[in-house]
């Protein structure tokens, strides 16, 4: 969640100007990627960021500070909910990248759910801009900047189990923890919010493919928009 996966997540105000590349689109290509928790969301997100030398934008960096709070009450809050997304900002900025302008994205802290003070992340937008995140084709004021939207499906059990590992093995959680907070949270807020935002989906992944394959799909659905002029 940290915006550098795939190795292209970031791109510095100075660093290359994407009009020394002429022939991919300019201004960027801006496309959301959306789906459960577990998807694959993610890894494909990265990995087209890679495949396009393009910039990775996950929308965790929006969490809503909650630095007003007792630290006991973060951790009460319900992190997958769409409320506690700074949409608002989200959808600046991504309009901002979208004309080629620099923002400055904000750091989050996750584990303090708040917000860095006073520093930001300089960003400019590469020839493709991946907006992914689980409500990146919810927010009403998100959808008309994306060219493409792309919709990561997996069924529940295969999400719940790599949620399971990635928060055990990776996080130091116990598999109970998951569970009840997969039980009370993240399975409701999927089916109230993530599944329903399928709808605005130009194309449907499954998420139980390979990864070449899912990459495969979603670049040649691209040349056939009109969205990806040479071969990758």
């Amino acid at each position: 969640m940290d915006g550098s996966a795939g190795g292209h997540g970031i791109v510095s105000e100075s660093g290359p100007s994407t009009e020394s590349s002429p022939l991919l689109p300019f201004p960027p290509v801006v496309m959301g990627i959306a789906g459960a928790s577990g998807s694959g969301k993610t890894t494909l997100a990265a990995e087209l960021a890679r495949e396009l030398d393009g910039v990775y934008f996950p929308i965790d960096n929006y969490y809503r500070d909650l630095s007003h709070l007792p630290f006991a009450e973060r951790v009460k809050q319900n992190f997958d909910n769409p409320a506690l997304i700074e949409s608002s900002l989200l959808a600046e900025h991504v309009a901002a990248l979208a004309k080629g302008e620099v923002i400055e994205r904000p750091l989050y802290d996750f584990a303090t759910h708040t917000r860095v003070p006073v520093r930001t992340e300089t960003m400019r937008a590469g020839n493709f801009v991946l907006v992914e995140g689980l409500f990146a084709l919810y927010y009403a004021e998100l959808l008309p900047l994306f060219q493409f939207r792309i919709y990561v499906d997996t069924p529940d059990d295969i999400c719940f189990e790599r949620r399971m590992r990635r928060d055990t093995v990776e996080r130091g959680r116990t598999p109970e923890s998951v569970r009840i907070q997969y039980e009370t949270t993240v399975r409701p807020s999927s089916v109230s919010y993530v599944q329903p935002s399928a709808a605005h989906a130009d194309l449907t992944i499954d998420g139980t493919a390979a990864l070449d394959w899912k990459v495969e799909q979603v670049l040649a659905e691209m040349k056939k928009r009109g969205l990806l002029r040479l071969p990758v």
